[in-house]
C-alpha cells in the first residue's frame, strides 16, 4: 500500500512538472500577432502542391490570403471546401490564396489537398517558424494582405466558415486599393 502511495505521489509530481514546463515554454516562446496596417512577415517555403518554394514578396501587387492549417486539424477539414470556392471565385480577380500547412508531415499535407480538392498554392511550415512569427496559436488561423504587403482587416482565429463575415470583409479589405 505504502509503495503505491509513494508511486502516485511521483506520477502527479511529474505531471505537475510537465506542466510548469510547458507553461514556461508557452511564455517564452509566445510572440505577439503583427498588428493590422504593419508588414506581413515575409517568408520563402517548400511548396507541397509543386516542386520548388514560394517566396511571400514575390506576391507583393496582389492581394492575399493567407491560411495556416494541417492535415490532423479536424477544423481545416471542414473549411477547406469553403476556401477553395472562394479561391476559385476571386482569383480572377488577382486574389491569391496561400496556404501554410503547420507542423505536418509533407504526404499527410498532400493526401489532404487532393482530398478535399484544394488547388491554390500551398506551402510547408514544419518548423512552425513562419506561424510563430505571425502569432499563430492553433489552427485554423486567416490572415489578409493587401497588394502592398500589409495586414488588413482582422485575422480570423477559427474556422472561416463559423466567421463568414470576417471572412468576406478581410478579403474586401484585402482587395481595396
Amino acid at each position: 500500500m505504502r509503495t503505491l502511495k509513494l508511486t502516485g505521489q511521483i506520477v502527479a509530481l511529474a505531471a505537475v512538472a510537465g506542466m510548469l514546463g510547458l507553461l514556461v515554454w508557452q511564455l517564452t516562446h509566445q510572440t505577439k500577432a503583427p498588428k493590422i496596417g504593419a508588414s506581413a512577415p515575409v517568408f520563402s517555403l517548400k511548396r507541397v502542391d509543386s516542386p520548388g518554394t514560394l517566396d511571400l514578396t514575390s506576391l507583393r501587387g496582389k492581394p492575399v490570403v493567407l491560411n495556416f492549417w494541417a492535415s490532423w486539424c479536424v477544423p481545416c477539414k471542414g473549411e477547406a471546401s469553403m476556401l477553395e470556392s472562394a479561391w476559385r471565385q476571386y482569383r480572377k480577380q488577382g486574389v491569391v490564396f496561400l496556404g501554410v500547412d503547420y507542423h505536418d508531415v509533407t504526404s499527410d499535407a498532400r493526401t489532404f489537398l487532393a482530398h478535399h480538392g484544394v488547388t491554390y498554392p500551398t506551402v510547408q511550415d514544419g518548423s512552425g517558424m513562419v506561424a510563430d512569427s505571425y502569432g499563430v496559436s492553433a489552427v485554423p488561423e486567416t490572415y489578409f494582405i493587401n497588394r502592398k504587403g500589409r495586414l488588413v482587416g482582422d485575422h480570423i482565429i477559427g474556422t472561416v466558415v463559423n466567421q463568414k463575415n470576417a471572412f468576406d470583409s478581410g478579403l474586401q479589405a484585402a482587395l481595396a486599393p
